[in-house]
């Protein structure tokens, strides 16, 4: 029965949320039932393709990356894959009617990390973080909304802004891996080697912008939608705090983190203002 085979795949990309990414699986457990596996499976989706690029460094990732976004295009032309994580994402997609060019738009940042190390203009770096963080916040909205293209429309820009701040706080976060092992640096005319306290600011000054235009959206989301989204916002923003601040030079040594147990204490809190109503 390919309902069995569906919720094996769905299982799958369940897991793969788990173990990759502890913050983003709490989070998506504070979403609606009706919704919440559909989060696992564009996670699932969009986590396979961001580790050929970022981790296969043995093997030849543009091979695999093709090879993955054949399959990608078979499992949406087919509405079935053997491979369950595409098997559960084109589940997802043809529920909602996810807008296949934001997916394709998506690998095509991907495939920019197979090559592209540096982006030098606002142009270039805005054109990526739209393409690796933008295009998925409205994947994830086109569920949140539950396919409904008014309120879609209406939410669509903060939730590219949310997309927007989670990347570029993961990238603060991760400047000193992207340089060292990936020979990345993301963020015009900043690297590794530049960074001080006032490329900071900047970038954190940045990042608030977004933040603030995507909170609006967030309380305008379907109450199936709002906590999950809020928690998530709520641990992002706690990492920037903790980036602003951790001196530049420490940034360049170390990866950031947010401890278990203050994780722990964000969701708690999180959920309690929620509970109150205090979410406005």
């Amino acid at each position: 029965m390919k309902e069995l085979f569906d919720i094996v795949s769905e299982s799958c990309s369940k897991k793969v949320t788990e173990t990759y990414s502890t913050s983003f699986s709490w989070a998506t457990r504070m979403l609606g039932p009706s919704i919440r596996q559909d989060i696992y499976n564009i996670y699932g989706f969009v986590r396979f393709a961001d580790e050929i690029v970022d981790s296969f460094h043995n093997y030849e990732k543009e091979i695999l990356f093709n090879r993955f976004e054949t399959s990608l295009e078979e499992a949406l032309h087919d509405r079935i894959s053997l491979n369950p994580i595409l098997n559960s994402f084109q589940k997802t997609v043809y529920k909602y009617n996810i807008d296949t060019d934001l997916i394709h738009v998506f690998m095509e940042s991907m495939r920019w990390d197979l090559t592209k190390n540096n982006y030098a203009t606002e142009q270039e770096f805005n054109q990526y973080i739209y393409g690796s963080a933008d295009v998925v916040g409205l994947m994830c909205l086109k569920v949140f909304v539950k396919g409904d293209e008014r309120k879609y429309n209406d939410l669509k820009q903060a939730a590219m802004n949310l997309g927007s701040a989670f990347q570029k706080v993961n990238f603060l976060r991760d400047l000193k891996e992207d340089h060292e092992i990936l020979s990345r640096s993301y963020f015009p005319n900043t690297n590794l080697n530049s960074l001080n306290e006032l490329s900071k600011q900047r970038i954190i000054d940045e990042i608030d912008q977004n933040f603030n235009k995507g909170y609006q959206g967030i309380l305008l989301l379907p109450p199936e939608a709002k906590l999950g989204v809020f928690i998530a916002y709520r641990y992002y923003r706690r990492l920037l705090k903790k980036l602003q601040q951790t001196p530049a030079v420490e940034i360049k040594n170390a990866r950031i983190r947010v401890p278990n147990i203050e994780k722990i204490g964000l969701l708690t809190r999180s959920y309690v203002k929620y509970q109150l109503n205090l979410v406005k």
